[in-house]
This record gives structure tokens, C-alpha cells and sequence, in this order.
């Protein structure tokens, strides 16, 4: 009697064991567990730790809640002037409510991949080139929101896009440099002139200041010849000023003898 006792007991204890070990489930910390049972959503989710279901009758899917770093895939389009780019961009979501991440969607990984390709080729057809170069962070916001809005009722929160790089042609890329080196030889014509302006005007005024007293041009003779001098050159050039050959010239017509009769 006894020992059919014990072995009852030792039957109890090990079908409880066996029991526990099939119910018995972990929930990690930045998981969450949605039961369903018989097919059936229950209305508790399951938090971190230890806890039971009922075997062959319950299934626990866990949701990962951490924020997920999804790539885009680098899409082709033509955009609102007339180019073709190729940009990918990057999506960072999470999954705020467990259960309908798991209800409402089949995946949802799969269903924020496709939304966000096909709104990323969207944003390429309605923008120009110089805002996908230049205005980056209206159109993260905007792809933000395109991505965002169905993703609400699949339990998922976009957290962030960012569009990381656009790729150009080659041709587009040497019109660009082109466009971008004449702009800045332009750019160094205005300023040549402007400097030249400037000189002009103070070459004006110092001619003006010379023009009142006669010795201060041949001063600055004298300087240029010092500054010739101070390079060690092996030829001087020294300029003669044309006043000096006009005087010669009228001194030299009034000495010449009377011609005779």
C-alpha cells in the first residue's frame, strides 16, 4: 500500500514537472508577450519575467519593443525637374502596442520596409534636386509622416528617417562642377574689377595730390628707382619722363642758327 503510495506521488510530482516545464515561458525585458488562446487574443500582455501558460492550448508570441535600425533600399527616380537620383534612406521605429503588432499585421518588419520604399519614391517625384541636396531635414519630417501614419495602426511608432545619401549621374555630377567653377570665376572677375576700381580711384587722387607740387613726382622717381635697386637686378630699367624731352626739344629748336638767304 505504501509503496503503491509513493508511487502514486512520484507519478504526481513528475507529471507536474513535466507540466510546468511546458507551461512555464521567460519574457525578456524589452520583450512583450501576447497570448492567444485557442486562437483567441487575451486581453493580458505579458511582461518581463516568468511566466505560465496552458500547453497545447495557449501560444505566446513575444514582440521585441527596442527601437529597430531598418535600411531602405537605395530606390531610382526621377524627380520634379527632370533628374535621375538614386537615394536610400534609414527608418527607426519601435512597436508600441504588442498585441496589435501581432493582430493587425501579418509582419510587421515587411509592412514598414514596403511602406517606406514606396514613400521614399514618392518624396523623390515630388521634390527638386537642390532639396534633396540642401533641404534634408523637411523632407526626414516629411517621409516621417507618410511612414508614420499607417504604421499607427499596426502598434508600430516611427522614431526617426533619415535619407542617407543621393547619387548622381555622371553627367549631372561634371554639369555641377562646371557650374560650380564658372560661378566662382565669376566671382573672381567682380572682385579683380572691383579691385581695379579701387586702384583707379586712389591712383586719381595721388596724381591729383602730385599735380600740386611738381617735386613730388620726381620723389617718387626716386622711390621706384630704390625699390628697382633693393631686388639685385643685373638690368635697371629708369624711367625718363616725357616733360623732360618736350623741354629738350624746345630748347634745341631755339638754338638752331637762322637759315641763310
Amino acid at each position: 500500500m505504501v509503496e503503491e503510495l509513493v508511487a502514486a506521488g512520484v507519478s504526481a510530482v513528475s507529471v507536474g514537472l513535466v507540466y510546468t516545464m511546458a507551461a512555464a515561458r521567460v519574457v525578456k525585458q524589452y520583450e512583450r508577450g501576447v497570448v492567444l488562446r485557442l486562437g483567441k487574443l487575451r486581453s493580458d500582455v505579458r511582461g518581463p519575467g516568468f511566466t505560465m501558460v496552458v500547453p497545447f492550448v495557449d501560444r505566446l508570441c513575444k514582440v521585441n519593443m527596442q527601437i529597430v535600425t531598418m535600411p531602405v533600399p537605395a530606390q531610382e527616380g526621377i524627380t520634379r525637374d527632370n533628374v535621375t537620383v538614386r537615394v536610400d534612406a534609414v527608418v527607426y521605429f519601435k512597436v508600441v502596442d504588442a498585441a496589435d503588432a501581432v493582430i493587425q499585421v501579418e509582419d510587421y518588419r515587411f509592412a514598414v520596409s514596403q511602406m517606406a520604399q514606396t514613400s521614399l519614391r514618392s518624396i523623390i517625384g515630388k521634390s527638386d534636386l537642390d532639396d534633396l541636396l540642401s533641404s534634408r531635414e523637411k523632407l526626414n519630417q516629411g517621409l516621417e509622416l507618410m511612414i508614420d501614419s499607417p504604421a499607427m495602426g499596426w502598434g508600430v511608432q516611427i522614431d526617426r528617417v533619415e535619407i542617407k545619401d543621393v547619387s548622381l549621374p555622371e553627367t549631372m555630377k561634371r554639369s555641377m562642377a562646371r557650374q560650380a567653377e564658372a560661378d566662382r570665376e565669376r566671382r573672381a572677375r567682380v572682385i579683380n574689377a572691383d579691385a581695379e576700381l579701387q586702384a583707379s580711384k586712389k591712383l586719381a587722387e595721388a596724381a591729383s595730390v602730385m599735380s600740386e607740387q611738381p617735386a613730388a613726382l620726381q620723389l617718387r622717381l626716386l622711390q621706384t628707382v630704390v625699390a628697382v635697386a633693393a631686388e639685385k637686378n643685373s638690368t635697371l630699367v629708369l624711367p625718363f619722363p616725357v616733360e623732360l624731352l618736350r623741354f629738350l626739344e624746345r630748347a634745341q629748336s631755339g638754338q638752331r642758327p637762322p637759315a641763310s638767304e
